[in-house]
């Protein structure tokens, strides 16, 4: 089995290790992107990006949702992930998106969300095989790019919707890689990940196999990539707040970071969003990742969970590094 610091290939595309992060709908913007190139990701994905806001140029997914930093390129490709229904916009979204520099084209099938599975994206497709494979083969011919899919193991609980897809993607679209959630689409999150029906995908598929899910700690990710065979491994919620789990996971790393480089690492965030977003944006948009942040903080419990609470009522940056520093302050040396 190869290591994951080895080299991987999608297509023509070159990764220089086999750890990924995921498309974190909502949040993998070009700095989460940016920060987990920082720590080592050999692919960066986008967030979920409706390929028909993109095919009709609306404005704020442009300026915001498909921007790509240069330097997310230093040190591996970078991914767009496109969700939607429709062939044709596909195919338009997904020139726009290779004209504006990304490597690899992602496609959506895996989403459970209802606003998406209503429209026919997302993991609906798990069950509409000819619309799936339409849209792959429509993505890779609008971009010249290889295309990627990540789905999920099927609709329901124990279901094989997922795994039939993928076979179809690669055989009739000639998708380059496959990336698995090993759960049901409606189980969501709940429940362990079902690594055997994994490992079942990795080997009988002829392109690289992608695991997600369960992924949380160095540990865990060692473990399922073992027991699966994966050509690489994808880090979505684990990482959120834990830039430093790629390190761990490439073996770069082997301690927790310290409170400094914590509150060093949010201010770089903080940095990042006010220069995306504006400082007013900036500041209601992290109130979703300053509990991340604090989590990993050498706290007590009980004063972790109160100035997580603290944190995302702050009305400014300010504000939340005085309630990070005095928090840290009042624990005994």
């Amino acid at each position: 089995m190869t290591a994951l610091t080895d080299e991987l290939a999608i297509g023509p595309v070159r990764l220089p290790n086999r750890v990924v992060l995921a498309p974190l709908a909502g949040i993998g913007n070009w700095f989460v992107r940016l920060q987990a190139r920082r720590h080592g990701a050999g692919l960066v994905v986008s967030e979920m990006v409706s390929s028909h806001a993109v095919h009709y140029r609306n404005a704020r997914t442009h300026r915001e949702l498909l921007r790509i930093d240069p330097r997310e390129h230093v040190g591996g490709p970078v991914c767009v992930q496109l969700f939607g229904a429709d062939p044709e916009v596909m195919r338009s979204a997904a020139a726009t998106v290779a004209a504006l520099g990304a490597d690899l084209i992602d496609i959506n099938m895996g989403c459970p969300v209802p606003k998406v599975c209503r429209t026919g994206a997302g993991a609906a497709l798990l069950v509409d095989g000819d619309r799936a494979v339409a849209l792959a083969r429509a993505a890779a011919a609008g971009s010249g790019l290889p295309v990627t899919v990540k789905l999920r193991s099927g609709w329901r609980a124990g279901a094989r919707d997922g795994i039939e897809l993928a076979h179809r993607l690669v055989r009739e679209a000639g998708v380059a890689a496959i990336a698995v959630h090993p759960r049901a689409a409606t189980t969501a999150h709940r429940g362990r990940p079902d690594y055997a029906l994994a490992a079942e995908l990795v080997r009988t598929l002829d392109v690289p196999v992608i695991l997600s899910g369960g992924l949380d700690s160095a540990a865990a990710v060692h473990e399922a990539h073992a027991q699966t065979g994966a050509a690489a491994v994808m880090l979505a919620r684990g990482s959120l707040g834990n830039p430093w789990l790629f390190e761990q996971v490439l073996g770069t790393r082997s301690c927790a970071p310290g409170d400094g480089e914590v509150l060093a690492e949010l201010d770089w965030v903080i940095e990042q969003a006010s220069a995306h977003l504006g400082v007013a944006r900036a500041s209601r948009y992290l109130r979703r990742f300053y509990p991340w942040y604090v989590e990993r903080l050498t706290l007590p419990r009980v004063a972790a969970r109160a100035l997580q609470q603290a944190v995302v009522q702050a009305d400014s940056f300010a504000a939340v590094r005085e309630l990070l520093e005095s928090s840290l302050a009042a624990q005994p040396a």
